[in-house]
């Protein structure tokens, strides 16, 4: 590899808040990862940061350019420039587009086990959540298609959110399936918003399918948020942007990221995500490849060691969902204990929505020497909660 991603880098003193922890504890837990970012990245920050005046930013060309050019290359997606709308990141734009689009006391839909922080979007701006939890079956996970059509006919629900690659749970939704999503909000007049801020985190070989890129039907309804900060670690940096083809939703969404002031870039935020699209494509393939490799040793190492923990299936993310459903029926518990007894900190699944509550997420993006800590930690815990230790 003509990058290295074993060297453990220490993240403690940095105000990080993933390592924001007790001394001897590991944090595994918030999505972002423990490898520095692309040298092409640092140099763009650096030649900007050797610049020495830091003032107001505007979006220059070359912003629209480099995600087009991402899109088009990497997803096959033909974006437009008058689509594409700046802002400080996915969070904010899902809030204010909730605000924006939705009024007190409507129905937001989101589909559970998913991203808790869609609660906080939805609840903290006075809507309500309307859950239609995924199938869980034989280890896999696919949409209740029954069940999201009576959600959305609700006269209620005005607004769905979307989660393309899903996190928690790590899939890829196919074009099939994404149609037919697209087919049913638009019969029931809902917009749809899909957080794409995994789509670059691929196993090696899979691509995902932009929700917009299906068919006119879903490009019409979509508001789309997409971010280079998963994928090349760079969520301090605070940059996004917002997709919204149709000119008629677009201006709604653009005075809402206006009104509530998360429109504007920092120094810095253009640089690091023009780099990262532009120069960090050879990066972030070998990254994948790592963290695939990371992948492929948890599930050696439950299957071997640990088999009361299954790890679903995935085909996205460096975010493994783990059901701990031979051990318990709510892994709260046995979450604390982790932490408590053995230093290993990763997040309930419970958190994620009530159908969450048996599984725990994992965040395998780091060195592998510390991915075996972690894994030593897991067996050692497990083993003594099983031993009843508790």
């Amino acid at each position: 590899m003509k990058y290295d991603f074993d060297t453990v880098t220490s993240r403690r003193g940095t105000d990080s808040l993933k390592w924001d922890v007790a001394e001897g504890e590991l944090p595994m837990w918030v999505a972002d990862m423990d490898f520095p970012i692309a040298p092409e990245i640092t140099e763009a920050l650096q030649k900007r940061l050797d610049h020495g005046i830091f003032g107001y930013s505007v979006i220059p060309d070359e912003w629209h350019k480099a995600i087009i050019g991402w899109w088009k290359t990497r997803h096959g997606f033909r974006m437009e420039k008058d689509w594409l709308i700046f802002c400080t990141g996915v969070v904010p734009a899902l809030s204010s587009v909730v605000r924006k689009l939705t009024d007190v006391g409507e129905n937001v839909l989101i589909q559970t086990p998913v991203y808790n922080i869609f609660f906080n979007s939805i609840l903290n701006n006075g809507r309500k959540v309307s859950e239609s939890p995924l199938k869980y079956e034989n280890g896999e996970y696919s949409m209740d298609f029954d069940d999201l059509e009576a959600k959305l006919a609700d006269p209620q629900t005005t607004l769905m959110i979307l989660c393309n690659p899903h996190n928690p749970v790590g899939k890829i939704w196919g074009a099939d399936t994404l149609a037919r999503v697209g087919s049913l909000a638009a019969r029931h007049n809902v917009t749809v918003i899909s957080d794409e801020i995994h789509c670059d985190l691929t196993d090696p070989c899979r691509s995902y399918v932009p929700f917009a890129s299906v068919n006119e039907e879903c490009r019409s309804i979509s508001v789309t948020c997409v971010a280079p900060t998963k994928a090349f670690n760079l969520a301090g940096i605070q940059t996004a942007a917002v997709c919204v083809p149709d000119p008629a939703l677009r201006h709604k969404v653009w005075r809402g990221l206006n009104t509530d002031e998360v429109a504007e870039p920092n120094a810095f935020a253009v640089p690091a995500a023009v780099a990262a699209f532009t120069r960090g494509g050879a990066w972030l393939d070998e990254l994948r490849e790592y963290i695939y490799g990371n992948k492929k040793a948890v599930a050696d190492f439950l299957k071997e060691r640990l088999p009361q923990i299954r790890l679903v299936s995935s085909e996205a993310t460096y975010l493994l969902w783990l059901d701990c459903g031979g051990l318990c029926a709510d892994a709260k518990e046995l979450q604390a204990f982790l932490r408590r007894e053995a230093g290993l900190y990763i997040s309930y699944g419970g958190q994620y929505g009530a159908a969450g509550a048996a599984f725990l997420r994992m965040n395998i993006a780091c060195p592998r020497s510390v991915l075996n800590d972690g894994l030593a930690r897991l067996l050692d815990g497990a083993q003594r909660y099983m031993n009843g230790e508790r």
